[in-house]
């Protein structure tokens, strides 16, 4: 099977000028993320300890922020080298205030590359975010003898079907990986009957929160939407922005002031979705021309990356997308410590434990349709917030969480000098 995996690397590598065109003109790619996952390095690595995180996309590097704040400050690391796939997430990296973070697009695994890769960056431990298990980097981290941890690590029913329809090959895979920190008790399960030897399940990483958390909102901007009666769709997908629509058509019968803020996953979509919804006879606005909102808008869309959280501070209702559609759900966790209730789908099986957690303390509920949606959000308006008591019971485990997380890899990464 690996002989097969590598074929297979290697045809993506030499289709690869075309497969980054296409991606180049759905604006998934530029040249600077191409050339580095072909190990054309835009950063230089200086003397000293580097440790490696890897995270596919926006989500698992945000669930590691506050891990990375207090590496941040061990005296010991001169760099953090952050990789992960995704042009969204090379510009929420580019954000963050951590001196000691550098940013790489990960490279394509094929051998030459990742011997390269690893050669040029020289880690002293690779640390993969998440589910992100890449076949060809693993073996010659291994045969190099650098340290591998799984952290924040999650196996889904789905994806654990997939890797165990493939038999020795991910128990050999799995078996590499020096310690996993499993995220919930149903992937440490999966994980074991992988072939993973070293588990310790500390809980969810995304439940931890950044100490220098901002808010920016234009003042403008607050002073506008806060004479409004307001609620949010974040992390939309493709056909939910249409059914946020219809939802804020039902509700304005009975709340006048209603404005509606959309904040699609993808925001390359923010043209479809404004043609979409004008089709409904919706009044939208984007977010470059709301210094003003016309006192007819029915839809405020945000098309700009990291702006989530500045909504979620002003506006207590929330539906996360990604879970009506089969998509799995979205993490609901950053709307809930603004003290947001939370609105979600039927399909949350990325998120379930979450979605219990939030459900059992009255704070995320479950619906299945726009009917469902409108009713809920109405019952809301009329309801007086109550989501503090939640905002303190999810900083105390957070809090945890990160210090249990933080001790397994602080161990990990002064290990020689001990």
């Amino acid at each position: 099977m690996i002989i097969i995996y590598k074929i297979l690397i290697n045809i993506i590598l030499i289709f690869s000028p075309l497969i980054f065109l296409i991606r180049f003109f759905n604006k998934k790619e530029d040249l600077k993320s191409y050339k580095e996952k072909l190990c054309f390095f835009s950063k230089k690595k200086t003397n000293g300890k580097l440790i490696w995180f890897h995270g596919a996309s926006v989500g698992e590097f945000q669930s590691i922020v506050p891990l990375l704040e207090k590496l941040d400050k061990d005296k010991s690391i001169k760099q953090i080298l952050i990789t992960s796939n995704t042009l969204s997430s090379s510009k929420i990296i580019k954000k963050t205030k951590i001196k000691k973070l550098i940013h790489q697009f990960f490279p394509i695994d094929s051998m030459i590359l990742s011997q390269k890769f690893l050669n040029y960056w020289k880690p002293s431990a690779a640390f993969f975010v998440d589910s992100e298990i890449w076949p060809n980097t693993i073996n010659n981290l291994k045969q190099k003898k650098i340290p591998i941890t799984l952290i924040n690590a999650r196996i889904t029913n789905k994806s654990y079907s997939k890797w165990v329809s493939l038999g020795n090959f991910s128990k050999n895979l799995f078996c590499k990986f020096d310690l996993c920190l499993s995220s919930s008790e149903d992937s440490r399960k999966y994980l074991k009957k992988l072939g993973a030897k070293n588990i310790k399940m500390i809980g969810n990483l995304k439940f931890s929160q950044s100490e220098y958390e901002k808010i920016e909102l234009n003042e403008n901007y607050k002073k506008i939407i806060s004479s409004k009666k307001i609620w949010c769709a974040a992390s939309t997908h493709h056909t939910e922005e249409i059914l946020c629509g219809l939802v804020h058509k039902k509700l304005k019968k009975k709340f006048k002031n209603l404005l509606t803020i959309i904040i699609p996953r993808h925001i390359e979509r923010s043209h479809e979705i404004e043609i979409q919804l004008k089709k409904i006879n919706l009044k939208v606005q984007t977010i470059e021309n709301l210094k003003k909102i016309k006192i007819d808008t029915d839809i405020v869309l945000i098309n700009a990356y990291g702006k989530s959280k500045s909504f979620y501070n002003i506006c207590k209702n929330v539906f996360l997308g990604g879970s009506i559609i089969n998509h799995g759900g979205q993490n609901p966790l950053e709307a809930t410590r603004f003290g947001c209730n939370v609105l979600y789908g039927p399909n949350i099986s990325n998120f379930k434990e979450i979605y219990n957690f939030l459900s059992e303390n009255k704070i995320a509920y479950k619906i299945k349709n726009q009917s469902a949606m409108a009713t809920r959000l109405g019952n809301l308006f009329s309801r007086k917030n109550t989501s503090k008591k939640i905002q303190k019971k999810l900083k105390v485990l957070g809090q945890k969480i990160l210090d249990l997380t933080f001790k397994e890899i602080h161990f990990i990464i002064n290990k020689d000098e001990i």
